[in-house]
């Protein structure tokens, strides 16, 4: 009798760690700094004409976000970039701009230094998900105003495809790539859950995952995510192109278990389908042509 209590102790035991549930959400600390660093690559595959054209592109920069007030819900964030780096293999050679770099020569590179350290709000909800994102558009436009050397409708473009890349709904996405990935209830190891989130930038794109929390180590929360990627047709203002692709994506994520915040994040995407560019002096009667763009993003908090 002893030993068959003893059997069904550990057996509860066992069941009961089983079944414990874990509220995953963000635990930051106001005063606080948490940074990410990230580094994409995508190997973009185009044939335009009978012709194919490569390119290889990285972007990496790091961002800091220093919790400026928090309440029940929301937590009040101070942004700003601290490094941008952008290199570009093309058919007819590399280029590259680096915020880092002190040539006023090179206005692409001095446009991404001015930006270092100029700070916009963005205010996140407990569970990652990005509740607004303020006054970096403005910001951009007064960066972007300084430079007496680029004026009208090159300014103009040059203003609507820095928001594309840098604005609010592009930082959004981006961001919350790897930050909205906690369920709005508690989990159990093993548990699935959904998540939609909405890419904006050169092209727009409704993103489903569906995430599960694979382990739970002492330092941190171990999830992974597979997800579809569907780009949406409406399109992007001032851009002359719409896309038509579809494709997948998977991430491995490591959250702190003190804070919540993402120590790392490795996400894959394959998409493809085709870009149609609309009639325009450079492309008259407009053409469209096939795509396809394998990607890969890792990100840290250090």
């Amino acid at each position: 009798m002893k030993h068959l209590l003893c059997l069904f102790l550990v057996l509860f035991a066992a069941i009961a760690c089983r079944a414990q549930k874990l509220k995953l959400v963000l635990h930051l600390t106001k005063g606080n700094t948490y940074n990410m660093v990230s580094t994409s690559t995508s190997a973009i595959k185009q044939t335009i004409n009978g012709q194919v054209n490569n390119i290889d592109v990285t972007i990496s920069g790091t961002t800091a976000f220093k919790v400026l007030n928090a309440d029940d819900s929301l937590y009040y964030m101070e942004v700003t970039y601290k490094k941008l780096d952008m290199k570009m293999q093309l058919p007819t050679g590399a280029i590259s701009f680096n915020s880092q770099k002190k040539d006023t020569t090179d206005i692409m590179s001095s446009i991404l230094g001015a930006l270092i350290d100029k700070p916009f709000t963005a205010t996140f909800t407990k569970s990652g998900k990005i509740h607004s994102v303020e006054n970096v558009e403005s910001m951009i436009s007064s960066v972007l105003d300084g430079f007496s050397q680029i004026q009208g409708l090159q300014k103009e473009q040059l203003k609507a495809k820095f928001i594309q890349s840098f604005g609010g709904g592009a930082i959004k996405g981006s961001i919350e790539m790897s930050t909205a990935v906690f369920p709005e209830v508690a989990v159990a190891k093993n548990d699935k859950w959904t998540i939609h989130t909405q890419l904006q930038s050169t092209m727009k794109a409704d993103v489903n995952t569906v995430y599960q929390l694979t382990g739970v180590s002492p330092a941190c929360y171990l999830i992974h995510g597979d997800a579809t990627i569907t780009t949406i047709k409406d399109p992007v203002p001032g851009m002359p192109m719409t896309y038509d692709m579809k494709g997948t994506m998977t991430s491995d994520i490591k959250a702190d278990k003190v804070t919540g915040w993402i120590t790392e994040s490795r996400i894959k995407q394959n998409i493809s389908g085709t870009i149609a560019i609309k009639d325009n002096p450079d492309a008259p009667g407009g053409v469209t042509f096939p795509m396809s763009m394998i990607g890969e993003t890792v990100i840290t908090d250090r």
